[in-house]
C-alpha cells in the first residue's frame, strides 16, 4: 500500500467556491479562528483542505475562515471525488 502524500493532487481553488458542510459538528469561535490565522500568517498554509467535487468542505473549515480573515482569495485543496453520501 502506498501512503505517500500526493503533491500533484493539490489544487488552488477560490475561497468563494468552497462551501461549508452543513452538518459539520465542529464550530470555530472567533478566538480559535484568530489563532489559526496567526499560525497561517507565521508558518504559511501547511495542510490543504479536503473538498468534494462540488466544493463542499470536508475538512478545513477553520482554515478557510482564517484565510478569509487574512484577506486571502484562494485555498490549497485536495478534491475527493470518490465520496458518496454514506461516506
Amino acid at each position: 500500500m502506498n501512503l505517500a502524500f500526493a503533491l500533484e493532487r493539490i489544487e488552488m481553488w477560490p475561497l468563494a467556491h468552497l462551501q461549508p458542510y452543513a452538518k459539520n459538528a465542529k464550530q470555530h469561535g472567533p478566538e480559535q479562528v484568530a489563532k489559526i490565522a496567526a499560525s497561517m500568517a507565521e508558518f504559511g498554509w501547511m495542510v490543504p483542505c479536503l473538498v468534494a467535487e462540488d466544493g463542499e468542505l470536508i475538512a478545513g473549515h477553520g482554515r478557510v475562515l482564517a484565510a478569509t480573515q487574512l484577506g486571502l482569495t484562494e485555498a490549497p485543496v485536495i478534491v475527493l471525488g470518490h465520496l458518496t453520501e454514506s461516506v
